[in-house]
């Protein structure tokens, strides 16, 4: 197994592109597992998406900008996340204009249609650039595809579905999610609007989320075989709190599962309970994914005024309009909220766009172009957005814990005032953040999962709060991680016909698959 595949265009590793009939289908979930069990299996694998639109990112260790579900997927595969394997990021400003992210770096603000009337297209070999390179250095490299393969409006300027797997010649498996419903339409429908060129690349189908007895499913399985030509290459049940980094949407990934596992009750007389401000364009909610792992903690999203009432913590997360955020947090009634309870000495945490939100000024020319902005007044700092944006993988100490982050944001924080450094060298010298009575405010995303310092920081909190709440001493945010990692590789291998994954993989789509009338319009 640990032997190199070879492609069929030559000594290039093998391929699979995992496409979905929809966005959600679990196009991520899939990739991820598929690396998981490859990399069980002695493969050296590594995923790739050309073309992300996500506000949940990641910075890699040469200081690159990608799409978190991406490095989670390399956590799947034990690679390292590198710029290769997200090679064009867009990040929503608007309904209508995203931050052009290309190989780790942003390049600008484009409209969709700007995007899609020409530099799309122009991205389609820096895309291909990457994975060939990817090819090149492992075993195989699976590709993650975005929405529907079968978006006949945009299949012309495509270059993360069909686009990539006609260039690349890579086989493309479409999954479906059945707990939606139609899953047997979506299948047939989604092979029948694709030209006939790229219909001989689509050799197969993987059903996901399904629950019950499969033996029931297996007669429309074998008609679709029938209509189509080609297989299902699985049929995965339907698991709850399975899932990764996701790329959008208000669902924090790890959570649910790690709520559904962990069956030991609170650690001390009472829980905690986390409050999360829903913001505009809400970026790494994922942030409080270790929170919600600790046994005791209940996390959940709010967006009015009066769910602040009973948290112990409100949490205002990152966001990609911090001006915009702060705006909406006025006009709800929840700022107003969230300046009481800062009075009444309540716990309040701020990080990037939120610890930004909660200084004493915003200076922005950049982002929201609104130039200075008053912001809460909860903590001395005041802030300039620069043109540069900040990309960093920092180390410190935290409340004499070892700790560790990354950081994306074009805002610059001056931090005048203070009752303590936050983020610290070990020495007493201040790299981020400060704290101000029970509020606090940081950068560094991903702090929390250092758990020394998650655990410090949760007994501050309960202090502060009143509560009879203990962290307990023994869990690991890595760990359960990787239990989760663990589970989706074992969802393939149990469920998925693995060796005809590793043939595809291997050999490419199989020759002559059959035409589906009446193809791309």
């Amino acid at each position: 197994m640990n032997g190199r595949f070879k492609a069929s265009g030559g000594a290039v590793g093998g391929g699979l592109l995992v496409a979905g009939t929809t966005s959600d289908a679990g196009k991520s979930v899939v990739t991820a597992g598929i690396c998981r069990w490859l990399a069980r299996q002695g493969v050296r694998v590594a995923p790739f998406k050309a073309q992300n639109m996500s506000l949940n990112s990641f910075v890699t260790r040469e200081g690159a900008e990608i799409g978190r579900a991406q490095a989670m997927q390399a956590a799947a595969a034990r690679v390292e996340p590198t710029a290769l394997m997200n090679p064009v990021l867009l990040k929503p400003g608007s309904d209508r204009s995203s931050q052009v992210v290309l190989l780790g770096k942003a390049v600008g603000e484009l409209s969709a249609r700007g995007y899609h009337a020409g530099r799309q297209e122009q991205l389609l070999g820096t895309v291909t650039d990457c994975l060939q390179e990817l090819r090149r250095t492992y075993d195989a490299v699976i590709c993650e595809g975005a929405g529907s393969p079968a978006e006949i409006n945009l299949r012309r300027t495509d270059i993360v579905n069909m686009g990539l797997a006609r260039a690349a010649r890579i086989p493309v498996m479409v999954v479906g999610d059945i707990d939606r419903g139609g899953v047997f339409a979506s299948f047939f429908g989604t092979t029948a609007l694709l030209s006939k060129e790229d219909q001989a690349l689509v050799a197969g189908y993987l059903v996901n989320k399904f629950r019950g007895d499969v033996t029931l499913l297996e007669p429309g399985l074998e008609m679709l075989r029938g209509l189509t030509g080609r297989q299902t290459l699985g049929v995965l049940p339907f698991s709850h709190g399975l899932g990764i980094d996701e790329e959008d949407g208000l669902r924090v990934s790890l959570r649910g599962a790690v709520r559904e596992s962990v069956v030991a009750p609170p650690h001390g007389a009472e829980v905690l309970r986390v409050a999360v401000a829903a913001v505009p364009l809400m970026s790494n909610f994922t942030d409080v994914d270790a929170l919600a792992a600790e046994p005791g903690v209940v996390v959940r999203f709010v967006d009015r005024a009066e769910e602040l009432a009973d948290a112990d913590l409100v949490v205002l997360p990152g966001t990609r309009g911090t001006v915009r955020a702060l705006e909406w947090l006025r006009e709800r009634g929840l700022a107003d909220a969230v300046v009481r309870r800062a009075a009444e000495g309540r716990p309040v945490l701020g990080i990037c766009g939120g610890f930004q939100m909660l200084g004493e000024r915003i200076e922005d020319d950049i982002e929201s172009k609104a130039g200075t902005v008053d912001g809460l007044g909860l903590l001395p700092v005041r802030v300039r957005f620069a043109a540069e944006k900040t990309l960093a993988r920092p180390v410190g100490e935290a409340l004499g814990e070892p700790v560790a982050g990354y950081e994306i944001h074009h805002g610059v924080a001056e931090v005048t005032g203070g009752d303590e450094a936050f983020m610290s060298d070990g020495q007493g010298r201040s790299l981020d953040g400060c704290r101000a009575g029970s509020v606090w405010g940081t950068h560094w995303h991903g702090s929390l999962e250092s758990d020394g310092f998650r655990r410090a920081f949760l007994r501050r909190v309960a202090a502060d709060a009143g509560r009879a709440f203990v962290p307990a001493p023994d869990t690991s945010f890595a760990t359960l991680r990787e239990e989760q990692l663990d589970r989706l590789g074992d969802l393939i291998e149990e469920h998925a016909d693995t060796a005809a994954l590793l043939r595809l993989i291997e050999e490419g789509a199989p020759e002559g698959l059959p035409f589906v009338p009446p193809g791309a319009p």
